[in-house]
């Protein structure tokens, strides 16, 4: 299965909201434990990541919505998206990726590849004709 595969919503989605696998893979690990409240050191572990790199990432879910800080602190959250709307294309979401891996990966990936790309042809000598 490719990325074609994936449904319409859950593509657009993934290619408008998920900045990056790390990402998604911590979205993932909140929502299969929401009344855990996931700091970074935890995420880290589970993720195999940096600390830092783990905050960040919970510091972007917050901010995107789909996380919420625990009562009585800002270093741990909870997943809790914003609206039931989030919520159900969260749901997709995973569904997607536990169907396929690798489609949706590889969509994450292509995004990235090709801001990559179009940042590395910025810096292209052109000789000029």
């Amino acid at each position: 299965m490719n990325y074609q595969d994936l449904p319409d919503d859950v593509r657009r989605f993934l290619l408008t909201s998920v900045p990056s696998v790390p990402h998604l893979e911590a979205i993932l690990l909140l929502r299969g434990e929401p009344d855990v409240a996931w700091n970074a050191p935890a995420v880290a572990r589970r993720l195999y990541l940096a600390e830092a790199n783990a905050a960040g990432l919970l510091r972007d879910l917050a901010g995107a919505g789909i996380a919420s800080a625990a009562t009585g602190t800002s270093h741990a959250f909870h997943y809790r998206p914003a609206t039931p709307e989030l919520g159900a294309m969260l749901d997709a979401v995973a569904r997607a990726y536990s169907a396929n891996l690798v489609g949706v990966t590889d969509l994450i990936h292509s995004r990235v590849d090709k801001r990559a790309q179009q940042f590395a042809d910025a810096f292209r000598w052109r000789k000029d004709t």
